[in-house]
């Protein structure tokens, strides 16, 4: 699978997201404090809730729905809740966000 530039590491608010649309679904890229970047697709496993509107905190995301809090590096929620988001590939290279697992289709 090859690397598909998506957006500029500055198109992503710090300890924010933005969604993008791709061939497997609505995608959210999360941005750390420290310009880690993460893509998961944008359901929370719990109830379907936009991962993407949740409030980022270290390298996790709650979920604004029913605060259930997702690892934005595996996808996993943090216990006592249970279940998986799922994740894809992502890297910042030179100030540009690429991800690879979701591609094909790609319309923001």
């Amino acid at each position: 699978m090859e690397w598909q530039r998506i957006c500029d590491l500055e198109d992503i608010p710090r300890l924010g997201a933005r969604t993008i649309c791709l061939a497997a679904g609505p995608i959210a890229l999360f941005r750390t404090r420290d310009d880690r970047v993460f893509a998961l697709l944008d359901k929370c496993p719990h109830k379907a809730g936009p991962l993407s509107q949740g409030i980022v905190h270290g390298t996790r995301v709650t979920c604004p729905l029913h605060d259930m809090v997702i690892e934005l590096e595996t996808g996993l929620a943090v216990a006592p809740d249970e279940g998986r988001a799922e994740t894809f590939e992502a890297r910042v290279i030179s100030g540009n966000v690429e991800i690879r697992g979701a591609l094909t289709a790609a319309a923001e």
